[in-house]
């Protein structure tokens, strides 16, 4: 039909001299100096009021919004309530939040990262597995793991219908999933 059902919110940093900076010259810095923490939590709390406002608007009623959570955010023991906070304060339904992680972010912490996970489902929230097929991680992960979507990686997606290599191991995670 045309119809936005769903949108990511993509952290961009205005630099004073040097404008616009892609998450690629900046989120690097933010998970080694600890600062993700503070960020993550405002981009899960703006990205819910935006998405509130869209709905509210009637621009997209029924719109899903897309948050990537870093390696570190699953670490923290308060994630399932900075993001209950999000819910609340923007008004947002949970089934409408996606949250979003690396095959990398799932690997780190194991056992933690699995209670984070659960934590996060029993809120109403969808959880995302970002850029598949780039990581590490074994398939076991994938049943190990709460996950609602797979985002099949840039990488494979390029060259669907037209490169064969692509075309199967897409067909192949489809299907997986």
């Amino acid at each position: 039909t045309g119809a936005v059902t769903g949108v990511e919110a993509l952290m961009r940093w205005n630099h004073p001299t040097r404008g616009i900076l892609a998450p690629a010259d900046f989120i690097d810095i933010a998970e080694e100096s600890g600062l993700i923490v503070p960020l993550g939590s405002w981009a899960i709390g703006e990205a819910c009021r935006q998405a509130r406002v869209w709905n509210t608007d009637g621009l997209a009623p029924e719109l899903t919004m897309s948050v990537n959570l870093s390696a570190r955010q699953f670490m923290l023991p308060d994630l399932p309530a900075i993001v209950t906070t999000a819910l609340t304060d923007s008004g947002l339904d949970a089934e409408q939040l996606c949250l979003e992680m690396t095959e990398t972010a799932l690997m780190d912490e194991g056992d933690a990262t699995l209670v984070s996970l659960e934590a996060l489902q029993s809120l109403g929230v969808e959880l995302s597995v970002d850029d598949f097929g780039t990581g590490y991680s074994s398939l076991e992960y994938l049943k190990r793991f709460p996950v609602d979507w797979l985002k099949v990686d840039q990488s494979f997606v390029g060259g669907l219908g037209t490169d064969a290599e692509d075309t199967a191991i897409v067909t192949a995670v489809v299907s997986l999933a």
